[in-house]
């Protein structure tokens, strides 16, 4: 799935709409498993003004990237956390845990060519899904109105809460990016 959606549906599912603390650990839970890649990427494209075709082309799937990846999308290191998290009964670290989970179980089921190694440190076989949330090579056709569907079932549940405005304007922006990134892969992909 697309960063927002991680966010949004873990954050309807793991969050709690009247607690912003626990939303925030969900949120954050969504996002983490991302972050390198996002890190990465704006480095090599901002910093030193590598073209977004390589960085996506080549460097995504060069063994240093792919690693890291590996790392942050594994089902050992955020299952570890969860059990950590569940054991310290911080409800905090429960909502970002979980929330990290189902990004990675996610993105298990719906990566092909893009897939993760998600047993590491054990293995690095990747699980080439056969179906993709961008690829229309993998059926991303019949994935794209099912996520943005989820997305959009997950804002209003979240917009109902008793939430800051400031925060209802950021859910309302990351949905907003949700669709605009469904319509590329749509219209690109």
């Amino acid at each position: 799935m697309n960063t927002p959606a991680h966010l949004l549906i873990g954050a309807a599912l793991f969050g709690k709409r009247d607690n912003i603390r626990l939303l925030g650990g969900a949120l954050l839970g969504g996002l983490l498993p991302d972050v390198s890649l996002y890190l990465l990427a704006g480095f090599s494209i901002f910093i030193l003004n590598i073209s977004p075709n390589v960085v996506f082309g080549e460097l995504y799937f060069s063994d240093t990237w792919q690693t890291i990846f590996s790392i942050d999308n594994s089902f050992f290191v955020w299952g570890i956390l969860l059990a950590i998290a569940i054991k310290s009964q911080s409800k905090f670290f429960i909502a970002l845990t979980t929330s990290a989970v189902l990004h990675v179980v996610s993105d298990f089921a719906l990566h092909h060519d893009d897939a993760r190694a998600h047993l590491w440190p054990l293995s690095d076989w990747r699980f080439e899904s056969p179906i993709s949330y961008w690829d229309s090579n993998h059926h991303a056709f019949y994935v794209i109105p099912v996520e943005g569907i989820l997305c959009a079932i997950a804002t209003v549940y979240l917009l109902a809460g008793k939430l800051h405005i400031a925060v209802k304007v950021g859910l309302v922006l990351l949905f907003m990016a949700e669709l605009f990134t469904l319509s590329s892969w749509l219209r690109y992909f």
